[in-house]
């Protein structure tokens, strides 16, 4: 017996106690929490605060399809080569291993297919149901519109394929039929599957779809179930593929379900994310070979120890066909393909998707989201992982032109967003140095970074003005500016150079003017948008730096250097708790911004009072960073100026400086505005318990210390006003006696 399912936006029918769409059993609540979810608490506290720390609530600089107000496929751009890269995870991640599975334990005992699941392979029309109690049958056309049926199996156990494949029994039923397994008799008796072919009932058809197909087994990469031959058996045709004894993704999460009491366990997001990583270079394979794969979900990609393998290549079809049939499935498939087609933007549109089932119970995604995403505001999963939401907008943009150019860019920005999630799930574990794709590692300021102080935008060698600009030599702007002036030619990269130029020469005016040239050449090119944000910087208009550098952030979500430029920003115009999340993000994921990014946790924790989580900011600072000094003296700056001060703020604040090699001048100015401030406690509030460094608390002891910290700073001093000024302060503080 098949019922609706009851579960909110779900579309599907539950057969066999389970439904066939979302997998959730009919008693399951329909309300009940994401046990995947996992990971929420900052989130929830920030909502039960009132106060949201992603950039979403910003505003956001138009570029791409915003600014060609255009549906149809006219991205101008060719994609850059600096995005290619190498396996799972960089190691950051692993994910639990799943053991081969014995090919005789997956075999069907009833290879019959439930009623609830037969469905017309052309229009979708229920076909062989029950009628007054009379069972369905399994082969017949379809009453809608006439398309032949048939959901017995062809196979039985025994039957000789071609001579050549001895069947053991049917594997799952499929859109083409039943799939089977079988021991190819020719080759060590090693396990393959056969699967149906198309248009086996027409002598003609079934050899022209062979012939169609046949391109198939040209296909050779590590990740994608291998094509081994084609046949024909009692007028039937078979494609013969590789045996991957593993489990798919579909059946993990079931598997999880299950384990969770029925509840829909999704899987964490570092698992979610390194799968993906690992299968987008076989998709970027194809795509190199002139293919497309149309159908990606969590059904087609399989786990066997720690690999691997794309399965399922009926859908895969060349860059250039516009006649043959189009595969996908409903949730999974880009909008505009039944208008346009499949394509390299439609294929990175299912894996966005499938990434968003795999880690968040997406109710509705069939229905009520098809072709949108949930809101960040409700998603408590968006908002924990901010970049995550970023990756997956991109892949499933609604214009085809805002996704990412290729699987090998979304590659290297999942591995980013894998850093930083990997960094919030146990931190320190990703805080290696990574280098970037786009950017240099940025400066280390204790105030507000400049624009000329964030990371530089690293040239682009596939640029064609490449070559020529490196041979540029170094100069003033001025000078710099005549030279590009006489470029051979217009390309990004000039328009960078220029802007560069302008900014260094105090005019963001005519840098942003080279923003525009860039942005009306390519609507799509973000590094304008970076350009824009440093000339805003530089005017001081926080705003429109926080919109550029928010799209700049939504484009590569992977990139540090955003971040931090907008954590800038948003600091600069007073959103401090954006700021904050940003700075915690940077500071976390990369130790080549550790510095920076702690130095501006600081800055806006110190801006709220929050001494203490200030100082415990620059704490992250490490021993062999070149900033640690710098972090040291921040510190105890720090506590030295809190408005609430006491003998043990004042004693921290001297420890700051422990062992940290400082210059003579440097060590006693900060030791004398401790001792100052200590001086200034006790002498209003009379004597303190406890020690401040060395010196214990009683005034007569502050005063013979302040009087010899100001004498070792007259003797440094190189200005005889200095010097003299230090003399008389320590004349002032001494203790007087009449002896």
């Amino acid at each position: 017996m098949s019922i609706p399912c009851p579960q909110p936006g779900c579309s599907g029918t539950v057969t066999d106690g389970y439904c066939d769409i979302c997998g959730m059993p009919p008693d399951a609540p329909a309300s009940a929490p994401s046990a995947a979810d996992e990971a929420t608490e900052l989130a929830e506290m920030d909502l039960d605060s009132g106060r949201s720390v992603a950039s979403a609530q910003l505003g956001s600089a138009a570029m791409g399809s915003a600014r060609t107000g255009s549906s149809s496929t006219r991205r101008v751009r060719s994609d850059s080569q600096r995005v290619r890269s190498a396996r799972l995870g960089a190691g950051l991640t692993t994910i639990p291993s799943v053991p081969p599975v014995d090919p005789h334990a997956v075999v069907k005992v009833d290879a019959s297919v439930p009623e609830g699941k037969r469905n017309c392979s052309q229009c979708g029309a229920p076909v062989g149901r029950s009628v007054a109690g009379r069972p369905g049958r399994e082969e017949g056309f379809c009453s809608k519109c006439g398309t032949a049926f048939s959901f017995g199996a062809k196979l039985k156990k025994g039957d000789l394929v071609a001579g050549q494949y001895l069947v053991a029994g049917a594997l799952a039923h499929g859109g083409l039929g039943w799939i089977y397994l079988a021991q190819d008799r020719n080759v060590s008796d090693r396990w393959v599957v056969l699967k149906g072919l198309l248009n086996s009932g027409d002598p003609d058809a079934l050899a022209a779809a062979i012939a169609e197909q046949r391109f198939l087994a040209r296909v050779d990469h590590p990740s994608i179930v291998q094509i081994y031959n084609f046949v024909t058996h009692d007028e039937a045709g078979y494609i013969v593929m590789e045996y991957v004894g593993g489990q798919s993704l579909k059946q993990i999460l079931k598997d999880r379900m299950e384990e969770n009491g029925g509840v829909y366990a999704p899987l964490p997001v570092d698992q979610a994310l390194a799968y993906i990583i690992e299968v987008l270079p076989a998709f970027q394979y194809l795509h190199d070979q002139g293919m497309v794969y149309c159908d990606f979900k969590p059904d087609n990609l399989i786990q066997v120890g720690d690999a691997v393998k794309l399965i399922d290549l009926g859908g895969v079809r060349h860059l250039d066909d516009d006649g043959s049939a189009i595969y996908g499935t409903v949730g999974y498939q880009a909008p505009e393909v039944p208008r346009q087609g499949t394509s390299v933007a439609s294929d990175l549109y299912t894996i966005g998707r499938t990434l968003l089932v795999l880690c968040l119970e997406f109710r509705g995604y069939q229905t009520t989201y098809l072709h949108s995403l949930p809101e960040p505001a409700d998603t408590p999963l968006f908002q924990q992982y901010d970049s995550l939401y970023w990756l997956i907008s991109k892949c499933c943009a609604p214009n085809p032109d805002d996704r990412f150019g290729s699987a090998d860019e979304l590659r290297a920005q999942a591995m980013g967003v894998l850093r930083e999630v990997v960094a919030l799930k146990e931190p320190g574990a990703a805080l290696t140095a990574a280098p970037s794709l786009y950017f240099a590692n940025p400066a280390v300021s204790t105030d507000r970074m400049t624009w000329d102080e964030l990371p530089a935008l690293k040239p682009d060698p596939s640029d064609s003005q490449y070559a020529w600009l490196i041979g540029l030599p170094a100069g003033d702007p001025a000078s710099r500016l005549a030279e590009l002036d006489d470029a051979p030619g217009e390309s990004a990269e000039v328009w960078l150079a220029r802007g560069e130029e302008f900014l260094r020469a105090g005019d963001p005016q005519r840098a942003e003017q080279a923003s525009q040239a860039m942005l009306q050449a390519d609507p799509w090119e973000w590094r304008a948008l970076w350009l824009s944000g440093l000339a805003a910087l530089q005017r001081g208009d926080a705003a429109a730096a926080q919109s550029a550098f928010n799209t700049v952030y939504q484009q590569v979500p992977g990139e540090l250097a955003p971040k931090l430029a907008l954590a800038v920003a948003c600091e600069a115009g007073g959103q401090l708790d954006v700021a904050e999340n940003l700075y915690r993000t940077c500071a976390e994921t990369d130790a080549a911004f550790v510095a920076p990014a702690a130095f501006g946790l600081a800055r806006v924790r110190q801006a709220r009072n929050d001494v203490d989580d200030a100082t415990a900011a620059l704490d992250l600072v490490p021993k062999s960073s070149r900033s640690y000094v710098e972090a040291r003296r921040f510190r105890a700056e720090l506590l030295t100026q809190t408005k609430d001060t006491d003998v043990g703020t004042l004693d921290r604040a001297l420890q700051s400086i422990d062992g940290v090699q400082l210059g003579v001048t440097e060590r006693e100015t900060i030791v004398s505005r401790v001792l100052e401030r200590a001086l200034a406690l006790v002498s209003g509030a009379g004597p303190q318990q406890g020690k401040i460094g060395p010196f214990d608390t009683r005034e007569p002891t502050l005063r013979a210390a302040l009087e010899s910290s100001y004498r070792t700073l007259a003797r440094e001093a190189q200005m005889p006003e200095d010097r003299i000024d230090l003399v008389n302060r320590a004349n002032a503080v001494r203790s007087w006696t009449l002896r």
